[in-house]
């Protein structure tokens, strides 16, 4: 039997106070997957024949061979010297994931619990329909969602089936999801926080949740999975609610700028707009966009690079395998 969904509270946000997160030495970040898809003109004209952006992902067929994930291994080194790992998000297609894990050794972490938790940024389905591949390994794992997530994105966790998209669970989570309210700051450890953003995004999903680590002697560092928040937003909630939030140091993950069409004088904007925070490693991939990547570097941005194997599309970026030190 499934275990009972809690609801977290934040610490509740004041206009005039800052939440103390405490702090950690490092976070080490692995990509496991940083490939949503394979071919995006195949996935947009599956959406539009599904109905279209505003249209329920849980009704649309999408081909499971253009289907790859987004996940992320986090490492967390406290100041006591311990390490916590946490996975961000479960990918897409399983199969393709259950070989993303055992090339990066997440399968073996998996089935010996030391992962302490898998985080769901989002409910896409690049985010959270892989997740059969974690629970053949770790059927009771934490699981930690954003507190907007849907009925059906809690039924597809605990194992349920949608035919209409060509998709089953057959790997029923048995242990406990924390549902984390929007409102404020919840503190997850020491240095480690999380913030879930409440807004309609495409899809027909609701809201998304990333991550803030105050790394000791350098700043905080964003972790986002895809960022329709907008990474502007995600880097201005933690100079305005939390404390050593003024000194940014680290960016990583999907920022969602420009990634599906060439980039939009608005998008190239944006890009321009990080550039005032002062970031000493910028570590951008997934849907960030091609050529939003391509200006943060042409504007001198410390970007980080990749080794462009295991199917990414290049060096420009951390790709699948890649490893990101704060």
């Amino acid at each position: 039997m499934a275990a009972s969904i809690e609801e977290r509270q934040p610490i509740p946000a004041t206009p005039d106070a800052l939440t103390s997160i405490g702090a950690c030495r490092s976070v080490t970040v692995i990509s496991v997957s940083e490939i949503g898809w394979w071919d995006t003109p195949r996935i947009i004209d599956e959406i539009n024949m599904g109905g279209g952006p505003s249209a329920s992902q849980w009704g649309i067929h999408f081909d499971p061979d253009n289907a790859a994930g987004s996940c992320s291994l986090l490492e967390v080194e406290g100041l006591n010297g311990e390490t916590t790992r946490i996975l961000l998000d479960a990918g897409w297609n399983p199969d393709y994931m259950a070989k993303r894990f055992t090339a990066t050794g997440v399968d073996r972490l998996l089935a010996e619990g030391k992962i302490a938790f898998l985080y769901i940024s989002h409910e896409h389905l690049d985010h959270l329909w892989g997740i059969e591949a974690v629970l053949r390994l770790a059927p009771e794992i934490p699981i930690l969602i954003p507190g907007t997530f849907s009925d059906d994105g809690i039924a597809w966790i605990r194992g349920a089936s949608f035919p209409a998209a060509g998709i089953v669970n057959r790997c029923p989570h048995r242990g406990p999801i924390y549902r984390m309210q929007p409102g404020g700051v919840h503190r997850l450890m020491d240095g480690v926080a999380s913030v879930t953003f409440d807004l309609p995004i495409l899809l027909d999903i609701r809201g998304e949740q990333s991550m803030y680590f105050n790394v000791i002697d350098k700043g905080l560092v964003c972790v986002t999975g895809c960022c329709h928040q907008g990474v502007i937003n995600l880097v201005d909630y933690a100079i305005t609610h939390i404390e050593t939030g003024q000194q940014v140091y680290g960016l990583y993950g999907g920022l969602h700028i420009a990634p599906f069409t060439t980039i939009s004088a608005e998008q190239a904007e944006t890009v321009r707009a990080l550039g005032h925070y002062g970031f000493g490693k910028i570590a951008a991939n997934h849907c960030t966009g091609a050529e939003a990547i391509a200006l943060m570097r042409q504007l001198g941005y410390p970007m980080v690079a990749g080794s462009g194997r295991d199917g990414s599309s290049g060096t420009d970026h951390p790709g699948n395998g890649d490893v990101v030190r704060f």
